[in-house]
């Protein structure tokens, strides 16, 4: 009962960390509390420790040291766990308030300590625990040196490790060189590593892909290729090192090969390879390559699928698609986007609507590809259908998009026009969702500043759409100098005019859609017969205001005699 009402009292204490560190330090030898039994004695203590043990492991703190406080004994692993806990959830001072009240530590103890103070970054505190120690076993030795590596300072570290006793550097006890070896290459400095990694008494995987990395790192691809080829303690992550660091410096060829000989085919690897030679402009070998191998997965199909797109060989990329057996979202959203961008969008509608049929459900990629078909297609029951999809869905494409665009700034990609095209259109979409929501359209104007600041010249696709927006929620402010842009790149264009005059219109600023019009007329531009699309008798039906020579102009023809007669009475 004294025992765990002085652990709840140092619990409590408020001394900083450095006094208790050192207070423990002077008197760790000493006996502060009742005596301490061997880790061998009382057995039911084994169950109550692993139960301590999973509470820090899981995070429950407090739960242990209520257990800890009730259990009647304790054993030196009792301790040792508790304290291992508390460095493990950042406990610290916690942890150095128990160390002095430990009866007997032992070296596991001590190890448990330089641990949790290089874990909390006091690598100071480890090295006084390390030096106070009076016997070291290998732990203690690979704990500290690999600590001076982590912080980077290597000199200190493999001054450490030739102070280690030899016989711990021997071919049981391999840790330290691969620490070394990892920490040397890390820092850029090969020479030394590689003469580290020669010395080994017992060549290592770990240490060997560290070196591989490390070659890649700098492009020396050879010293890293002849290594591998040297090296006997090859594992799945040697080869995948090379292939990739082959593939990153364009040496496909040599990825390839590599790729063949590996025991392991890993997919990753192999559709990264396969993005690569496809970006070669080789997609038709490696379908063909393919074909006879059985690396592939869905992946790789689809990769293949986007290569034949990228091409321009539809035809390819659809009959490929429909050999294949299984079919996923990824997959069929990279059809329908190909489909829709190559004129195919009827296609990509049949498609979409075969999706439900196959179990899938449309995602944002999906919508924004199929939205983007309706809008080339007199297709205006689907796209409503289509739309209601979304919102019922609840979809928001639009913050989606912004916030796309915005990782792309911060991730240094430079966008291009089709970029801010498909940001704008998303931002005077968002009507349909929020009417009068007018923050987007100074949304929209401040990616067009953005865009001029990353040097790109702002298309009249976009400005067009500012004005699109503009005329939806009657910005007239805005729409003005979106419409003065648009005419100062196509000063014929009668559309534009004839918006601005219906903004100023739709506000009752009559003079201003008067002046707009006579500017019209007096720069010799004349309105363009409008064209008009319309879904009739599940087809698109296509018709100009005024002509006369529609296969359907009796229907009109019809109407203009009856309207007399009605008229008449």
């Amino acid at each position: 009962m004294f025992c765990a009402s002085w652990c709840v009292h140092l619990l409590k204490r408020t001394r900083t960390v450095s006094l208790n560190l050192n207070s423990w330090l002077n008197f760790s030898t000493q006996a502060l509390a009742t005596p301490c039994q061997p880790s061998s004695a009382l057995p039911y203590l084994k169950p109550l420790n692993s139960k301590l043990s999973s509470f820090m492991k899981s995070g429950l703190v407090e739960e242990a040291e209520n257990l800890f406080n009730e259990m009647p004994d304790r054993n030196i692993v009792t301790w040792n766990t508790m304290i291992n806990g508390y460095f493990k959830n950042g406990e610290k001072e916690k942890a150095f308030s128990l160390l002095g009240s430990i009866p007997q530590p032992d070296i596991y103890t001590y190890n448990t300590v330089i641990s949790g103070l290089i874990q909390v970054g006091d690598l100071s505190g480890a090295r006084k625990v390390f030096d106070k120690m009076d016997s070291r076993d290998i732990v203690t030795w690979n704990s500290i040196i690999a600590g001076y590596v982590h912080k980077g300072v290597i000199d200190e570290a493999m001054q450490l490790f030739h102070e280690m006793p030899v016989g711990m550097r021997g071919k049981d006890t391999v840790v330290s060189w691969i620490v070394m070896v990892s920490g040397l290459a890390k820092e850029g400095r090969l020479v030394e590593a590689h003469k580290f990694y020669e010395k080994m008494p017992v060549k290592d995987s770990h240490a060997c892909n560290s070196l591989i990395a490390a070659y890649i790192r700098i492009g020396e691809l050879d010293q890293a290729e002849d290594l591998f080829r040297k090296s006997e303690q090859k594992d799945s992550d040697s080869w995948r090192q090379l292939i990739n660091g082959l593939v990153t410096c364009g040496r496909l060829s040599g990825a390839f090969s590599l790729y063949l000989e590996s025991p392991e085919k890993c997919h990753t690897t192999w559709n990264s390879l396969l993005l690569k030679l496809m970006e070669s402009g080789a997609t038709k070998p490696v379908h063909a390559f393919l074909e006879k191998l059985p690396y592939g997965d869905i992946v790789s199909w689809t990769n293949i699928i986007i290569g034949y797109f990228r091409e321009g060989e539809v035809g390819a990329a659809v009959s490929l698609f429909y050999s294949m057996h299984h079919l996923d979202l990824t997959l069929c959203n990279v059809m329908i986007c190909g489909l829709g961008e190559n004129g195919l969008e009827e296609e990509g509608i049949k498609l979409f609507t075969r999706m439900k049929e196959l179990g899938l459900s449309p995602d944002k990629a999906t919508f924004t590809s199929i939205l983007t078909i309706c809008s080339e297609l007199p297709a205006l029951c689907l796209g409503k259908q289509v739309c209601v999809h979304v919102f019922k869905t609840g979809l928001n494409l639009t913050i989606e998009a912004l916030e796309m665009f915005e990782e792309m700034r911060l991730s240094n990609v430079k966008p291009n026009e089709l970029t801010f095209i498909a940001v704008l259109s998303a931002c005077s979409h968002a009507g349909l969702v929020e009417k009068g929501r007018f923050g987007l359209i100074d949304e929209a104007m401040s990616f067009i500043d953005r865009m001029r600041a990353d040097g790109l010249e702002v298309p009249v696709s976009v400005w067009g759409a500012i004005l699109g927006a503009c005329r939806v929620h009657r910005n007239v402010e805005v729409g003005a100098v979106a419409a003065e842009n648009v005419l100062a790149i196509e000063p014929n264009r009668s559309g534009t005019y004839l918006i601005l005059a219906e903004l100023y219109a739709s506000v009752e600023r009559l003079n201003e859609a008067e002046r707009v019009l006579t500017r019209m007329k007096n720069s010799g531009v004349k309105k363009q017969p409008g064209c008009s699309w319309i879904e009739m008798n599940n087809g698109g039906c296509a018709f100009l205001s005024g002509d006369k020579s529609h296969l359907e102009f009796d229907v009109e023809a019809r109407v203009e005699i009856v309207q007399p007669c009605w008229h008449s009475g």
